[in-house]
């Protein structure tokens, strides 16, 4: 039976899983690594930390297999979207780190962009805010340089989001792409047109030839190189890790949506072939490409989820695990005694979109402990979704039910506290390896194992097997929550 190796590179750490034809997870491995915070709102990668971690956890999982290399029919590939590297085009390393997509450093440039009266343009074409967040001002910023500048504009430089990277080295150079979940992250895509967009090459000033051709995401990304896995295997499949999860998540029906608890938190809504373009300062995005026909997505981003809870462990040292979360909340039974934490760390992502946010804890005590902490900091990742799916409804995307995946989605007390703050089911798979499975989705499809996405995750069950939480708190508490955690966030704002 042929196997898929999924190969997901995230922001904290690089992962690969291999799934067989019915896609059954066979084995897995992970290597993790810490961001560089350089400055404040500044948050950088090593890039050749990037590869070896993704090449390593690769071998681990092939080796844990038992598998041959040459059963291998094809690698999927999902990638944290918006961070940016730009590397040499003969020897691919790269010219500095990769500034990830938390970086705030372009946050004046941004807010330039905003006075010369260009967000409506660019939202119009792109379907994103005017924010640090995406790879155009970033890679503006490394342009800045008159020694990269020069290089860039004769082609002696590429650019790409992690994906792109990753398929260069892994091709050894022969090929230079990316798919269109991926592209359109940069701020440089038209996704009405499924193009780059000449005009805003010209405003950021970006040289053409820096950037990776735009593919489906079930395609062919060329071939891996045996030196890496001990066999040549074709690279099929490849979404950004948000888009990869809603595939993941089988979301491919209008209204049908899925959230994220990585790092950061996402909530992504597909709206089938039919662009939102949203009042509620929410982004308009590819979900999936497939035979050159774009399925729509809108997307509410929280900057801080997952890494909120590394931020107790690794500076607060309130808890040695993100395992010992939920046992905190069982021992506050959800009442914090009047204490929210805003975890704008790196700003506030949608619907405020403020950069220059940052984090706090208010409403403290003598009272006020430990498990009062860090129940308030999961909190303040439900709500803040629950800020998201009001947005979603004002633009009049109605959700029904939220599929959840990411770490914190094993935690058993945040997925209830969620259903009440949410007021919706809430339904987390037994798989919870959301991305890891879009990926290999994309690549069983790319490889020619199944016809398409939905047969493909017919095939596979996908969500054949779940739990759901039911809402039950009642309404008048629920808008109590929300109205206190809302007076929180006006003091960070």
């Amino acid at each position: 039976m042929p196997l898929l190796l999924a190969l997901d590179q995230g922001t904290s750490s690089s992962r690969a899983l291999l799934f067989d034809a019915a896609g059954r997870q066979v084995a897995a491995a992970q290597r993790g690594f810490d961001p560089l915070f350089p400055h404040d709102g500044w948050v950088e990668l090593e890039p050749e930390t990037l590869w070896t971690t993704t090449l390593a956890a690769g071998r681990e999982a092939i080796a844990k297999s038992g598998a041959r290399p040459a059963d291998i029919a094809a690698i999927g590939i999902t990638n944290q979207r918006e961070t940016t590297l730009v590397w040499d085009a003969r020897s691919g390393k790269a010219v500095g780190n990769a500034i990830v997509w938390q970086d705030r450093r372009t946050a004046a440039h941004c807010q330039q962009i905003i006075e010369e009266g260009m967000e409506a343009e660019l939202v119009d074409a792109t379907g994103l805010l005017v924010d640090p967040y995406f790879s155009s001002t970033k890679l503006a910023w490394l342009l800045q340089d008159s020694e990269l500048r020069a290089r860039a504009e004769v082609g002696a430089l590429k650019f790409g989001t992690v994906d792109s990277f990753l398929i260069w080295r892994l091709t050894k150079g022969a090929r230079h792409a990316t798919d269109a979940t991926n592209a359109s992250r940069t701020q440089l895509f038209d996704i009405g047109r499924q193009a780059w967009s000449g005009h805003l090459l010209d405003y950021f000033n970006v040289p053409a030839a820096m950037l990776p051709h735009v593919l489906d995401c079930a395609d062919d990304f060329g071939t891996a190189d045996a030196e890496w896995f001990g066999a040549p295997i074709p690279i099929r499949g490849v979404a950004g890790d948000q888009q990869a999860a809603l595939i993941g998540q089988a979301c491919f029906a209008p209204g049908q949506t899925k959230s994220t608890y990585g790092s950061g938190c996402f909530v992504v809504a597909n709206t089938g072939s039919q662009r939102v373009y949203s009042r509620s300062r929410l982004l308009t995005t590819v979900a999936y490409r497939c035979r050159g026909e774009p399925t729509f997505a809108v997307e509410g981003s929280i900057f801080n989820a997952g890494v909120a809870i590394k931020w107790l462990r690794d500076k607060l040292r309130v808890i040695n695990g993100a395992e010992e979360t939920e046992a905190a909340a069982r021992r506050t039974g959800g009442d914090t005694g009047g204490v929210f934490v805003v975890p704008a760390f790196t700003g506030l992502g949608a619907p405020h979109w403020d950069p220059e946010a940052r984090g706090l804890i208010t409403g403290l005590t003598l009272d006020s402990g430990r498990d009062q902490i860090v129940t308030a900091t999961l909190q303040s990742i439900a709500y803040q979704t629950a800020d998201l799916l009001a947005a979603l409804a004002n633009d009049d995307v109605h959700v029904t039910q939220v599929r959840v995946d990411g770490g914190m989605a094993a935690n058993n007390w945040f997925c209830a506290f969620l259903a009440d703050v949410l007021g919706l089911p809430v339904t987390r798979p037994f798989n919870t390896e959301s991305t890891a499975l879009g990926a290999g989705l994309l690549a069983s499809v790319g490889a020619g194992l199944h016809h398409d996405l939905e047969a493909a995750a017919d095939a596979w069950r996908i969500g054949a097997s779940s739990q759901t939480f039911v809402p039950r708190a009642s309404e008048q508490v629920r808008n109590g929550w929300l109205d206190a955690w809302h007076a929180a966030v006006r003091r960070a704002l």
